[in-house]
């Protein structure tokens, strides 16, 4: 029997890249945690951002988060594909606790930020 735990996986791929690129790359990185036990809870395209500091004289980058179940060796795997990858300027993989799950899952259940849109609205009205 495997230990699993809950991840999260951020990464952020060169802005140059084409629409179909980087379709592909996410691919291959979902199917490098698919291919090696890992269950995808949820993931979530960020689109184009603009990075904090300048990354390789790049100012934006494509952002993606893989949010999944795996057996303990699987980040070890899969932040040695993005290393070797040209397309990654940065990534970070974290560990998630109890809480960390349960908030991402009220997130997608649009029970977070759900307030703040019905007070923004009520101010709006007034």
């Amino acid at each position: 029997m495997q230990f699993t735990k809950n991840y999260e996986t951020v990464f952020i791929l060169t802005p140059v890249l084409s629409e179909s690129q980087i379709k592909d790359t996410v691919d291959k990185f979902r199917k490098v945690l698919t291919d090696n036990g890992a269950e995808l809870v949820h993931e979530y395209n960020l689109g184009l951002r603009k990075l904090a500091y300048p990354i390789a004289h790049k100012n934006t980058g494509f952002y993606q988060i893989f949010e999944f179940v795996a057996p303990t060796n699987v980040v070890d795997v899969l932040e040695t594909e993005y290393r070797r990858d040209e397309r990654i300027l940065r990534f970070l993989s974290t560990a998630l606790d109890k809480h960390a799950v349960d908030y991402n899952e009220r997130k997608r259940n649009g029970q977070i930020g759900k307030k703040r849109q019905t007070e923004t609205a009520g101010e709006e009205a007034k």
